[in-house]
């Protein structure tokens, strides 16, 4: 019911709970998902790694380049007959990183429990930074860089959302907590026009936008093609997406959060978020590493 846009349900608007500040499911996602998941099925089915998708490999971990619309848990388990061709230990192996269904790049996959516990910490500590880049369709945003800090959370009856800062701690229906979600984003380019930059620090001249209420960019302003670099701070599911829905620019093809299905007489059947690069001490050597992924097409064009 329109009257219940920005609830996940009747009782979510009456009671003390937190109230998403990001809009539910649109009725198009609720089309087209199911669909993508049985095609991203069929496909992750029949997928093997070849040694095309290695980017990095010692004795520790191995990193893959992630394709668009395969599962994690395939890549990770066609990795076997690979090392296999090696004579490599493959009774050890363990997600490092996950990457939605429909986002492509780095991938890291550790080959012994050591290095897993080890990179958990990492993580935990955050001392492993992560850059995507995103094909979004929107309003040009006036900023060139800019943090985002907001809430984080799924109640019970719906989706992913995003609530306020200062609602992070405070619990939803059903027992979640709202969660802190911080993302770091710069402009690479607007309709065409602009250079691609190498990873660099966010965090010289950048906005910072802590939220507090609804954003007042609508997502149906959709005049302008803009490829941000993202940074994610925190690593919540769907994150950048979130983020990206909440600044007016979502991303093309993510019809989950309010990007575009047809565009330009297109139509998209994936999100276009690419797993750009990941840097971190190597838990062993302890030498820095910063693992990129080759850029997918949609990110080479503008």
């Amino acid at each position: 019911m329109a009257s219940q846009s920005y609830f996940d349900s009747p009782s979510a608007a009456t009671t003390d709970y937190p109230v998403p500040l990001s809009p539910p499911l649109p009725a198009l996602s609720k089309d087209i998902e199911p669909n993508r998941a049985l095609t991203a099925s069929s496909k992750s089915a029949l997928f093997s790694l070849s040694r095309s998708h290695v980017i990095f490999e010692d004795e520790w971990i191995i990193a893959v380049n992630k394709p668009q619309g395969i599962y994690c848990e395939s890549v990770l388990s066609s990795l076997p007959d690979l090392l296999n061709d090696i004579g490599a230990n493959v009774s050890e192996l363990h997600l490092a990183n996950r990457l939605d269904r429909d986002t492509s790049g780095v991938m890291l996959i550790t080959k012994l429990h050591k290095v897993a516990a080890k990179f958990v910490k990492a993580f935990t500590d955050h001392k492993v930074r992560k850059t995507y880049l995103a094909y979004c369709v929107g309003l040009a945003p006036k900023w060139e860089k800019i943090t985002v800090k907001s809430g984080h959370g799924r109640s019970k009856y719906g989706a992913w959302r995003v609530y306020a800062a200062s609602d992070a701690g405070r619990k939803l229906p059903g027992g979640s907590l709202v969660k802190d979600m911080e993302t770091s984003f710069e402009v690479l380019s607007v309709n065409g026009l602009g250079c691609f930059k190498e990873v660099s620090d966010f965090h010289k001249d950048e906005d910072v936008v802590i939220v507090q209420e609804k954003s007042v960019i609508g997502c149906d302003l959709k005049k302008d093609e803009i490829l941000v670099r993202a940074s994610p701070q925190s690593g919540r599911t769907h994150q950048i997406r979130l983020h990206c829905q909440y600044l007016g620019i979502p991303i093309r093809g993510d019809v989950r959060y309010e990007g575009v299905y047809e565009w330009k007489g297109s139509r998209y059947n994936s999100h276009e978020l690419h797993a750009e690069s990941l840097s971190f001490e190597h838990p062993i050597t302890g030498k820095p590493m910063l693992l990129q992924a080759p850029l997918p097409s949609w990110a080479i064009q503008p």
